[in-house]
This record gives C-alpha cells, structure tokens and sequence, in this order.
C-alpha cells in the first residue's frame, strides 16, 4: 500500500554552476523584513539539486523541489527549466586568444645581444 506524499517545499532560483555530472548549484533569493529595523533584506543561498537529464544550464531560471538526501550535500530535484538564460558563454570583458597566440604575444622574441662583447671592449685587461 502506497501512502500518498505531503507537500513537498518548492523553491525557484538561479542556476549558477553546472560543472558537475547530473548536478547543478540554484542560487534562491529570499526577501524578508528586518526584524528590528523593518526593511526589505534579501539573502541568497546556494542549494546543490539533482538534474537527472542535465538540461539545466547556467543563467537558467528553475523551480526545484526537495526530496530523500541523494548525497551529502543533495536535498532538492530538478523540477522543470521555467526561462532559459542569455544564449553563449558568458561575457567577462576579455577577449579568448588562443594559447599559442597569447604566449607570442607577450613574450618578445629574444634578440641577440651585444652587450656582454662592447663591455669587454671598453675595460683594459690588467
């Protein structure tokens, strides 16, 4: 006999790292008013899920929901992609150069010099 399952909690967030095989880091924002203060204060957490097709990438928004412990850290599943993230590799404001390139680049080719031979021109020899 089968018991039917309670509410399970549902959250939403912000894939942030999709490195891992079938896991993914969801970043969830929550807003909460101060309790002495009274403002809006929002903290972040980041909550390790289990992405069992590896559909979700990063910048993807998700809504995710928690489950049995599937390791140490994995508490929550992969429930559907609700908005894709912007499309490509993220912009960092550095330009990718291929290896090779960037290493010619800053080191210059080493010119023979002929220094060492004009200083010991100049000084007798006692």
């Amino acid at each position: 006999m089968t018991r039917p399952r309670g509410n399970r909690h549902r959250l939403r967030g912000i894939v942030v790292r999709d490195k891992a095989a079938r896991t993914v880091t969801v970043q969830v924002t929550r807003r909460f008013r101060h309790p002495k203060y009274g403002k809006m204060v929002r903290r972040n957490t980041r909550i390790a899920v289990h992405d069992e097709t590896n559909e979700a990438r990063v910048g993807d928004a998700v809504e995710i929901v928690s489950c049995r412990p599937m390791s140490r850290t994995k508490r929550w599943r992969l429930v559907r992609v609700i908005e894709r993230g912007p499309e490509g590799p993220l912009v960092t404001g550095v330009e990718e150069v291929p290896a090779a390139e960037a290493l010619a680049e800053e080191t210059p080719a080493a010119e023979p010099s002929d220094q060492g031979a004009a200083d010991a021109e100049e000084t007798p020899a006692s």
